[in-house]
């Protein structure tokens, strides 16, 4: 192998946005090179193992990318992608059963599916839920010249058009829980969506994202059904692995970049670690460098001071991180888990061949108790001291499979679906990094007694395995992973479109020319959404004209060109 070596693009991180960027762009034509620095590529798209036929995700583990561009344009079916439908029927949950607070099962109310439809691009003619989520997240940011109002926000003008009584001026002030007030009647649902907001994407209780907030949980029940891909996300970036590689892009697993290299002004390639399983050293780069891991790695540790105006150093450092991490629980039983007697209605909801009990919040009671947790988490930021009774929790349906899969079943015992607790990112524990993982059985214990509030089963002599994913845990295996949610940064009114995080970022470029940012705590919200800061990405990338793609690209209609540069519009 040569000393050096020299490509079209370099990709930095070969996370779900990097390797879909990869795809893209090798797509194109061009040639790539992602350089990653663990043993295995795919970030949080990642399944273990922690006993022989027992599969399960300590994070990326919901579908929330089924509007995304990238399936048809990627051609991902062609590469092994496939789904794996369950049979959760979101009506019967959320309109028949109704939801679990610490009283029981409050019933449904008519105005809850009608104001659900209504918001949710449903209850229209001619239903618009694609075209509203892909207004929201699989579009890039206007240009800065463009002054960004009611008139030309994408989700704005399509509830203008498509749902007029839905659109309001003060629709991009709002909180979610504005919204579904002025929607929805029943407490314990608006609490319900407000939760799974703040583990999702955009909290429900913040200020001027009530659509972003309100649509994160969407993606999550009506496009996907509450559906994940054949084999996981990890199944799913299979397929963007294997798309990529196919159209050309070299990957180099083992490959540590220690500084991205500037010269005049201009990125030009990577250094990579002495211990780098790579005999190049040095990786230049023709076109563009991409640095597809968080914005504190790429801009304190990956470039060196001198190329960076200090104040723009110290605006990086004083990035907010309010996204909240995740505590994740997946138990291994002699007996399967059973809702307790008065919630004995959701067993109606469970998916799978013993009925798993999953998606639902709780308690859902009111956004007091959420109040409560919120202030437990982004306020005091330590340990969980909520009184275990009144912890909120998720119980996704991740380990509901296909019964010829093997991730749903052990011969001896059975799989629990996994819970999901807010708890604060480890960089703003008020107690160290380290804090939560001191505490961890402790901890399990804590969180085995808040699930015992509505479920059977949780007794000691009945658990043969508790495996818990800690926020440090999931940062240590994923690196990129900052803030614990895909919205990573603070994003609410003033870091929204052209401000998000800094304006300098705001459309994927960055002070440095050829150096583009690709990561869920930077640019136009959506990271969660699979493939869409890739997608939104090309824009840019066509515009600076790295990237020429044919006839299978099409942009979002809601994009608008910056002047003077490359229009990403195909030409008739």
């Amino acid at each position: 192998m040569s000393k050096d070596e020299r490509y079209d693009v370099v990709i930095v991180g070969g996370g779900h946005n990097g390797m879909t960027t990869a795809a893209y762009l090798s797509k194109c034509g061009l040639r790539v090179c992602v350089l990653e620095e663990r043993t295995e590529s795919g970030g949080p798209c990642e399944t273990v193992e922690p006993l022989a036929g027992v599969r399960i995700y300590p994070h990326a583990m919901l579908m929330y990318g089924a509007p995304a561009p990238g399936f048809e344009q990627l051609e991902l079916w062609k590469y092994g992608f496939r789904m794996s439908w369950t049979p959760f029927d979101l009506i019967k949950s959320m309109g028949g059963v109704g939801q679990p607070t610490s009283a029981g099962i409050e019933a449904p109310h008519p105005k809850d599916m009608e104001g659900f439809a209504k918001l949710s691009g449903l209850a229209s003619a001619t239903p618009f839920l694609q075209e509203l989520l892909r207004a929201t997240f699989w579009c890039p940011p206007h240009p800065p010249e463009v002054e960004v109002t009611d008139d030309n926000v994408p989700y704005m003008q399509v509830y203008k058009e498509r749902q007029p009584d839905v659109w309001t001026p003060e629709l991009r002030e709002w909180t979610m829980f504005d919204l579904v007030d002025e929607h929805l009647h029943s407490e314990s649902v608006k609490t319900m969506l407000a939760f799974a907001a703040w583990a999702s994407g955009a909290a429900g209780h913040w200020e001027g994202v009530a659509v972003p907030s309100y649509l994160s949980v969407v993606l999550l029940l009506l496009p996907g059904k509450m559906s994940i891909p054949r084999g996981g996300l990890h199944g799913y970036f299979h397929a963007i692995h294997r798309a990529a590689v196919a159209h050309g892009t070299v990957v180099r697993t083992c490959c540590p970049v220690d500084e991205i290299l500037i010269q005049d002004g201009r990125a030009v390639g990577v250094r990579l670690r002495e211990t780098a399983a790579s005999g190049a050293k040095k990786i230049w780069a023709n076109k563009a460098v991409i640095a597809a891991v968080d914005y504190k790695q790429t801009f304190l540790k990956l470039i060196s001071k001198e190329h960076l105006d200090s104040g723009f150093i110290q605006r990086i450092k004083d990035i907010s991180l309010k996204g909240g991490s995740l505590y994740v629980s997946t138990l291994h039983t002699r007996k399967p888990l059973r809702w307790r007697d008065k919630f004995r209605a959701m067993d109606e909801t469970g998916i799978g061949p013993n009925k798993t009990p999953c998606g639902a919040v709780y308690p859902s009671d009111s956004r007091q108790i959420y109040y409560e947790n919120v202030m437990d988490v982004d306020g005091r930021k330590g340990n969980p001291s909520i009184p275990p009774e009144r912890l909120m929790w998720f119980l996704t349906p991740s380990q509901a499979f296909d019964p010829t899969d093997c991730q749903g079943h052990h011969p001896k015992g059975y799989i629990s679906a996994a819970f999901e607790v807010n708890v604060p990112p480890p960089e703003y524990h008020v107690d160290g990094p380290e804090a939560i993982d001191k505490i961890k059985d402790k901890l399990n214990a804590y969180m085995r007694q808040a699930f015992s509030q509505a479920m059977e089963g949780m007794e000691d002599d009945n658990i043969i395995h508790h495996w818990a994913a800690t926020p440090y845990e999931a940062e240590f295996r994923h690196s990129g992973l900052v803030g614990g949610t895909w919205c990573g940064t603070r994003h609410c009114r003033d870091q929204l479109w052209t401000q998000r995080p800094l304006p300098e970022l705001a459309r994927y470029r960055t002070p440095i020319d050829g150096l583009y940012h690709c990561h869920q705590t930077s640019g136009h919200p959506g990271a969660l959404c699979l493939m869409a800061i890739p997608y939104n990405l090309m824009h840019i990338l066509i515009e600076d004209g790295v990237a020429q793609p044919g006839k299978w690209w099409y942009p979002s209609p809601w994009y608008i060109p910056q002047q003077g540069k490359i229009s990403a519009i195909p030409p008739k």
